[in-house]
């Protein structure tokens, strides 16, 4: 029987490879496909026709919805690939010429020391410092030690330090011991103060001190000279045999190798964390310092997260040689060294469907408001609130010098809020000899009694609203410090955004409740919306953000819940409208038909 055009049907698609079938739904044309059933079968075997008519019917059937997640699947395929070909080597086959062995499998009697010096290469040890000496050295004992080390005069007056590990035998000096390893670290950086911040009522002052000594008065945009306070060290502890014909590029440049007898051996592999140095562990350096601390951590490192933490901290380099700053490189490091790598690699599989997530909510938002042509049913304060808030919290997000990684998508946010506004007013705007013209479009009846609850919302919401927002100004202005007047106002703005937006949500809800309807709000960018809602609430646990910002992640969840309990409540009528709200546009009257 030929099913009608339109009809959704089912065809199960059976495995070539014996495993269960697949049952896929498309939307067919009014073209029946026999099936081909073999004797002895119930379900319906796979030809090739049958194969290629099915693809012919997925391609012509396909949306741009369909190709995005086709995409994000290779993607996501392709990266757990990379990541396995990054952990995982494949060890020498024992019988093979061309082996490396560890020359760690000796066990030999390593000493560890730590010189510094102001000279980016050495030669003698009469131009270093020693620091730390660590006598029979064991490479699976875990420490940390603080130490105090001695600021030259040309490193106080911005001038470079450096750290130089050595790995050697035991009551050998390095310089004179050929089995030795060494890494170099700089021990300062430069970086741009962090402003002061005043009382603006009593002009009390904050400033930044290090030991016993003020900081000198500087410019603020001039990078100063700043000490990294902590230096974490790795080895590299598996007694591992690599191919010498197949050596991964990413730890050949940290090997060493000799020659012992008719066998080659890699000596042991020394590793700084660079991710490990944080922001929060630099300290700006005072003229009048003499010595500074160093806290020096060692653990050992398997080979599989020492190939992962090179590819990490190149990829870091790589943000910074972009044009990253140093707080922005610092927000990526957090990722990766204050969070487990289980969690990491959840958090990685979370954050790509939080990716996909959000363009799928972008991809809807921009087509259902570039379709929508009245704003019956929708809040017009809450389309003007919504454009209010996302460029406060762009512009204190700016101010708190965010990391681009939250700067970036609040600035996009705020740019898309703007052409909302632009089309919930209906707005145009003429140019007359260079000067332009705003003129607003007329509203229809429906779209004037959406107004009305929308204005009866915002009557009682003032009540409440008004007085915390300005209660909380008059708070903060005289008990917290801040770098100037523009920053107290967009704080202010902005802890009103956080603490109390969600109340500008309210008249949204109370249109919903007057109208008895929905269905006039775009509920497939909504749906991806609250994906992304619960997943920022992961994030907001991993990258560095105000608190403000932080809790207003969770503030969200309960605004979405509200949503959704009204979705259930007035269930979509859409012989009634629907999510373009066309149901309710006023349409001429036709003429009556003269036979």
């Amino acid at each position: 029987m030929q099913p009608n055009k339109g009809f959704i049907r089912r065809k199960p698609i059976e495995s070539a490879l014996g495993l269960s079938f697949l049952s896929v739904y498309y939307l067919a044309p009014a073209t029946e496909v026999p099936p081909l059933t073999p004797a002895g079968s119930a379900n319906p075997a796979v030809t090739p026709a049958d194969v290629c008519w099915f693809a012919s019917v997925m391609l012509n059937k396909s949306s741009f919805t369909t190709l995005i997640v086709g995409v994000f699947i290779v993607y996501v395929l392709h990266t757990c690939w990379v990541m396995y070909g990054i952990v995982y080597t494949k060890p020498c086959d024992r019988h093979s010429s061309n082996c490396i062995l560890p020359y760690l499998s000796r066990r030999p009697k390593l000493q560890l020391s730590v010189y510094t010096t102001t000279r980016s290469t050495i030669s003698a040890e009469n131009s270093i410092d020693l620091v730390l000496n660590v006598n029979d050295f064991d490479v699976d004992s875990k420490f940390e030690r603080t130490v105090n080390v001695s600021v030259p005069k040309k490193t106080r007056n911005n001038g470079t330090l450096y750290a130089y590990i050595f790995l050697h035998h035991e009551g050998v000096l390095p310089w004179h011991d050929g089995k030795q390893v060494h890494v170099v670290s700089p021990l300062t950086t430069y970086m741009i103060p962090k402003p002061e911040e005043i009382n603006l009522i009593t002009g009390e002052t904050t400033t930044q001190q290090i030991e016993s000594g003020k900081k000198d008065t500087t410019a603020l945009d001039d990078p100063v000279s700043h000490w990294r306070s902590r230096l974490t060290l790795n080895v590299m502890v598996e007694d591992f045999i690599f191919d010498g014909s197949s050596l991964p590029s990413d730890v050949h440049r940290y090997m060493k190798m000799i020659q012992l007898g008719k066998s080659v051996h890699y000596l042991p592999i020394l590793f700084i964390d660079q991710l490990s140095n944080r922001v929060k562990d630099l300290m700006m350096i005072n003229r009048s310092t003499t010595e500074l601390p160093l806290t020096l951590s060692y653990d050992k490192i398997s080979l599989g997260k020492l190939r992962f933490w090179i590819h990490m901290q190149d990829s870091v380099y790589s943000l910074q040689q972009f044009g990253f700053s140093e707080k922005d490189a610092d927000e990526v490091k957090g990722i990766f060294v204050d969070t487990n790598l289980y969690f990491l690699a959840l958090t990685f599989f979370v954050a790509t469907f939080h990716l996909l997530f959000d363009f799928l909510a972008f991809k809807n938002d921009i087509s259902f408001w570039k379709k929508k042509k009245n704003m019956v049913g929708m809040s017009t304060k809450g389309v003007l609130w919504r454009c209010f808030s996302t460029i406060v919290i762009f512009l204190f997000l700016l101010d708190e010098q965010t990391s681009l990684l939250v700067l970036i998508p609040a600035g996009v946010g705020a740019v898309i809020e703007i052409w909302k506004v632009k089309k919930a007013l209906k707005i145009t705007i003429e140019w007359k000899w260079l000067k332009p013209i705003l003129k607003f479009g007329a509203h229809s009846a429906s779209e004037k009694k959406t107004e009305a609850y929308d204005t009866q919302a915002m009557k009682y919401l003032s009540y409440l609203l008004y007085p915390l927002c300005i209660g909380g100004a008059v708070y903060s202005l005289l008990n917290i410090r801040y770098k100037s007047w523009y920053s107290w106002l967009i704080n202010s703005f902005v802890n009103g955004v956080y603490a109390f937006g969600f109340l500008f949500m309210l008249p949204q809800l109370f249109v919903n409740f007057k109208m008895k309807s929905v269905a006039h709000l775009p509920w497939k960018a909504f749906t991806y919306k609250a994906f992304n809602t619960f997943i920022d609430d992961i994030f907001a646990f991993i990258i560095t953000m105000p608190t403000s910002h932080r809790l207003a992640c969770f503030r969200d969840d309960v605004v979405f819940l509200i949503y959704l309990y009204q979705r259930w409540l007035y269930p979509v009528d859409k012989s009634r409208i629907n999510e373009f709200g066309e149901s309710y546009e006023e349409k001429p009257k036709r003429k009556p038909h003269l036979d």
